[in-house]
């Protein structure tokens, strides 16, 4: 009888134990939080609705804190506890970050715990109406014949319209200037305007212009076909081959974080990022959703890091 009640005791205080880890039932019992670059961005509008969607699912509000930049934001979920409770909504920047600065605290592989890829976005290749090319292979040839004479606008260094610009200069083998400006929106002026005569934009900020007909777009940047633009070829299949750069958001949490939550993480936001109501809302704002499992974010990032990160070594980008 003595060891029947040991035993007994024994299971007791392991079940015990287990319910007041991290990972069990019991989770979420306390607020989430989830870093989310600047307010009102195009990274921002998404993390809202995966958060107002998790506060649903889990019971416990799921509050957003804007870290612009990408360096606090890391920091920031590198030093949390590794417990589920704060989480980080981010564009590739954010792992591509230690390319561009020096001196990054963190490390995107080593400190970050994948939970999802979340959404994507293709650039567009667009041009002045004026150019007569209106293919990929017409551009590239074409640029080829004016080496230095055509000029592509681009937002700040190392943002998504800058890499896809560089990463097709360098695959297509062509000479053209680049000049920054303060955001793509100006960038786009002067791209009508004749001023420049290039550029690759995200999808949701030239579609209407498209659309009018004040640029002609060529190809999009994704690997595959994307609903955002669905009358486009890709620059891949329509000239050059290989070529690949579009925006995603993944969703992390702190490296060390117990597997049961990730996954309970992963299933809940894929649960709603499938969604007919979801797909439709994110393509509103020039999403595609994604949804995949830790792996595939984690193969993504660091097939990211990668090409675009030897990219930017080999050309010396570095952020302003």
């Amino acid at each position: 009888m003595p060891k029947r009640l040991a035993a007994i005791a024994f299971f007791f205080a392991l079940s015990t134990l287990h319910a007041g880890m991290p990972g069990a039932q019991a989770y979420p019992s306390k607020p989430l939080r989830m870093i989310a670059a600047e307010a009102g961005g195009a990274n921002d509008i998404p993390a809202r609705l995966v958060a107002q969607a998790l506060a649903a699912k889990m019971g416990q509000p799921v509050i957003v804190v804007n870290r612009a930049g990408g360096l606090l934001a890391g920091e920031m979920l590198a030093k949390a506890a590794p417990d589920g409770y704060t989480l980080m909504f981010y564009g590739s920047s954010i792992w591509l970050l230690p390319f561009l600065q020096d001196a990054v605290s963190w490390d995107p592989v080593k400190d970050f715990a994948p939970i999802t890829l979340s959404s994507s976005s293709p650039n567009i290749l667009v041009v002045n109406t004026s150019l007569t090319a209106s293919s990929v292979k017409e551009f590239i040839a074409m640029a080829r014949a004016n080496p230095g004479q055509l000029n592509y606008g681009t937002a700040s260094t190392g943002s998504g319209n800058h890499l896809a610009a560089e990463l097709f200069k360098v695959m297509a083998g062509v000479d053209a200037v680049g000049i920054k400006y303060k955001g793509a929106a100006l960038a786009l002026n002067d791209l009508m305007a004749g001023r420049i005569q290039f550029m690759f934009p995200a999808a949701a900020s030239v579609t209407s212009h498209i659309k009018a007909g004040k640029v002609r777009a060529l190809a999009v940047t994704s690997l595959q076909p994307s609903l955002l633009a669905p009358n486009l070829p890709t620059v891949a299949a329509s000239g050059l081959p290989g070529y690949e750069s579009k925006q995603v958001h993944g969703v992390f949490a702190t490296a060390g974080t117990p597997p049961a939550v990730i996954n309970k993480l992963n299933q809940e936001i894929l649960a709603y990022l499938n969604l007919a109501d979801t797909k439709e809302r994110f393509r509103s704002i020039g999403l595609e959703t994604v949804g995949s499992t830790p792996e595939e974010l984690a193969a993504t990032v660091k097939s990211d890091m990668a090409v675009l990160g030897k990219l930017i070594r080999d050309l010396a980008i570095k952020a302003e």
